[in-house]
């Protein structure tokens, strides 16, 4: 039976970022990387921002943006400009300042995920682009996590359904531009250590099982309903000759005598 306490998400943190300089983590980062500039590639503006776990592990760094921020749980020496220290769930930046925010496993490992997402959505502008990368649990890593007797490295994280985040985007306002899941390598770690030397191709799965998922979404604004206009201001202009606007318009028309209170007469 699993411990029903609650996870401290923070101390699995420093854990996740050990592991992407392993063999298989820097293979996964690799293949994030390449989806992220393939996807992103054709999008421009003047504030992006990556939430994750370490400003160490950069993402979408080719796009055409004017200002690019990374947000860290944690404070550590020596960091360079452009980096936020923050909790996921509460963003130290004003609601529509961001065009593109980027959530590196931000909702994976933190204690309310649902909390990450609507913050992300507050401090992104309408019209703005979502990119939510998370684990899958369907495939084999899911089956390694279920598996797995320690929470080091990703095995430590949340591993959502696909379909919920997307349930849950559309819960914000948000629409769904594209979902696929990537990286069909075996979540074991090979003991020579050695590194694949392909280049990662990015490619959508055909089969929805792989290592992870990345969702584009576009915060949608309504437009505004106009209320009905009122007619009967006083600032409306009155045309001579007008029939059945109001009484007080005909009444109000120069030379146009007040029958209000008169018989007709034939």
């Amino acid at each position: 039976m699993r411990d029903s306490k609650p996870i401290d998400f923070a101390a699995r943190h420093e854990s996740f970022e050990v592991w992407f300089q392993s063999p298989l983590g820097r293979a996964l980062l690799a293949s994030q990387r390449c989806v992220l500039d393939r996807e992103l590639s054709s999008l421009t503006g003047a504030r992006q921002l990556q939430i994750g776990l370490s400003h160490r592990l950069p993402l979408a760094s080719g796009t055409d943006y004017v200002q690019r921020i990374i947000t860290t749980p944690t404070w550590s020496p020596n960091m360079p400009d452009g980096v936020a220290v923050c909790d996921s769930a509460e963003l130290p930046f004003p609601a529509d300042s961001i065009d593109l925010a980027i959530l590196h496993h931000a909702a994976d490992f933190s204690q309310d995920p649902h909390q990450v997402l609507r913050e992300a959505a507050r401090v992104l502008k309408g019209e703005g682009v979502m990119a939510l990368v998370g684990f899958n649990p369907l495939g084999l890593w899911g089956v390694r996590k279920l598996i797995s007797r320690h929470h080091q490295g990703p095995w430590g994280g949340r591993f959502m359904m696909r379909s919920r985040m997307e349930d849950w985007l559309r819960l914000l306002g948000f629409t769904i531009e594209s979902s696929a899941t990537y990286f069909s390598r075996l979540p074991i770690q090979k003991r020579n250590g050695s590194v694949s030397t392909r280049p990662p191709s990015g490619k959508p799965n055909i089969i929805p099982v792989g290592a992870y998922y990345c969702i584009l979404a576009r915060k949608r604004v309504p437009a505004p309903i106009q209320r009905r206009v009122n007619w009967r201001k006083n600032k409306v202009m009155t045309l001579p000759g007008a029939i059945g606007a109001s009484r007080d318009c005909v009444n109000k028309v120069p030379g146009k005598l007040d029958t209000s209170n008169h018989s007709p007469e034939f």
